[in-house]
């Protein structure tokens, strides 16, 4: 692997660590900002799904200003911007100031880890894509097990704004880093930005977002939810038939007609949507249903988070010994039976066996994940890179705020079906994590069409 590549993944790498950071960092926290925010717990996870719509809406644009602008001059920009977000969310003191920081947060990060992938993308060569994505991912993933402690550690022992001023410094040291290694890729045309295209696909992710996140709340109004949502993929369906009809679209959906790509999109996304509501979910069950303070919550839940770590160094091995098929269909299965065994939790199960369950867990994620990842771009052609990587990463940002919708939204059905209003139960939490297991085994389906040289290319060294 080239010494370039090799630089460029880990400043990359480490903005997903900043990112992961304050993203699973917050999960521990929600409990005690919603006691501050004077809301319900639910409610709060608003703060969440503003951050991740800002990035499903704005993601579609991050390709056209890296072509126009360059990839360090956007990456750096958008650092500097996530930096300035993250100290406002630090000040919240309130959930509506809370939300407005979060969204420019959101737009920031839009254009940082997405713009960061498409330098990585067009400075590595296609046999040394498994170990650049690796490398991308590795630190990324040290987020999620720093992230639950800091946030147990400052929720409990100090304040929970303290969360967010964790990403000042590494911040500042990514952007250094950025300006010195990072190329500015060369602007190869001067396309027009489909402002149409950006409107629609923006309007249609934005009140799709509005409507499930409607859905969750305490005494939703599921007409006017179902009615936002409906809408809203009436005017993404536009949105396609728009893209089909001018020379230079937003999302550019050609590239789905390549299956190695498709599947990781659709197949991919469901699977994601299962695996981001777990940070949502879990935390909360051990802090209400098992009585664990912010602290311990997060220590327990950090057991998921190690298994994410310990099963990178094996990924690339894995796909590179067996075929994306078997990897995909046999690690899915795995992945969904360990969220459904997770809902067999409760206080009376040894904290060893809870540990070891979701340590079990993090390796099936971290393998399914990368394993995504790295199929989707194994058969892109150099100039379809940057349209494939902003509908990937727009699927996959987006895929963050319906697992998270599918975490609430579980919730929500649980309560209401036992009956226990707002004081979530352990068979809430339960019922929940089954639902959640189910949209996993459902994921599976589609794997089966792949093919077993698919990704060949790039899992001979």
């Amino acid at each position: 692997m080239k010494k370039e590549s090799l630089n460029v993944s880990l400043i990359v790498g480490g903005a997903f660590l900043m990112e992961n950071i304050d993203s699973t960092a917050i999960t521990t926290a929600l409990k005690q900002m919603s006691v501050d925010f004077e809301v319900d717990p639910i409610t709060m996870s608003m703060g969440i799904t503003s951050y991740v719509i800002m990035l499903a809406v704005f993601i579609p644009i991050s390709g056209w200003i890296a072509d126009r602008y360059g990839t360090k001059t956007v990456f750096s920009s958008a650092m500097a911007g996530f930096i300035i977000s993250s100290v406002l969310c630090g000040l919240s003191q309130s959930l509506p100031f809370f939300i407005g920081a979060r969204i420019f947060q959101g737009i920031s990060g839009a254009m940082m880890v997405p713009v960061g992938r498409l330098a990585v993308l067009h400075n590595t060569e296609k046999k040394d894509l498994v170990t650049a994505i690796a490398y991308i991912t590795w630190p990324g993933l040290a987020g999620p097990i720093i992230g639950p402690f800091l946030g147990g550690f400052f929720t409990t022992y100090l304040s929970w704004h303290w969360i967010f001023f964790v990403n000042v410094p590494i911040g500042i040291l990514c952007i250094l880093l950025a300006l010195k290694y990072i190329p500015n890729k060369e602007i190869q045309s001067k396309r027009p930005l489909d402002w149409i295209g950006f409107l629609l696909s923006g309007t249609g992710l934005l009140v799709l977002m509005i409507g499930i996140e409607l859905s969750t709340e305490k005494d939703a109004d599921f007409l006017l939810s179902i009615m936002f949502i409906v809408g809203a993929l009436i005017v993404l369906v536009i949105s396609v038939w728009h893209s089909f009809k001018v020379k230079y679209p937003i999302i550019n959906y050609s590239v789905l007609k390549i299956r190695t790509f498709r599947i990781p999109i659709m197949s991919g996304t469901v699977n994601k949507i299962m695996i981001n509501s777990a940070p949502y979910l879990l935390p909360l069950f051990f802090q209400i249903s098992f009585g664990l303070n912010a602290f311990d919550a997060g220590l327990l839940y950090m057991s998921s988070m190690v298994g994410n770590l310990v099963m990178k160094p094996a990924t690339i091995w894995i796909t590179r010994k067996y075929n994306f098929q078997k990897v995909l269909t046999i690690n899915g299965f795995l992945l969904a039976t360990a969220v459904f065994a997770q809902s067999f939790l409760d206080p009376k199960v040894p904290y060893g066996l809870i540990i070891a369950l979701l340590f079990v867990s993090g390796l099936t994620r971290s393998m399914q994940f990368s394993s995504l990842n790295t199929l989707a771009y194994s058969d892109v052609d150099p100039e379809q890179m940057s349209n494939a990587n902003t509908l990937y990463s727009t699927m996959q940002k987006l895929s963050i705020a319906l697992g998270i919708a599918l975490g609430a939204a579980s919730l929500h059905v649980s309560t209401t079906y036992h009956g226990n209003g707002i004081k979530y139960q352990i068979e809430d939490f339960q019922l929940a994590l089954t639902i959640t297991a189910v949209v996993g085994y459902l994921a599976i389906i589609q794997y089966f069409n792949l093919k077993r040289d698919d990704g060949l290319s790039i899992r001979i060294k």
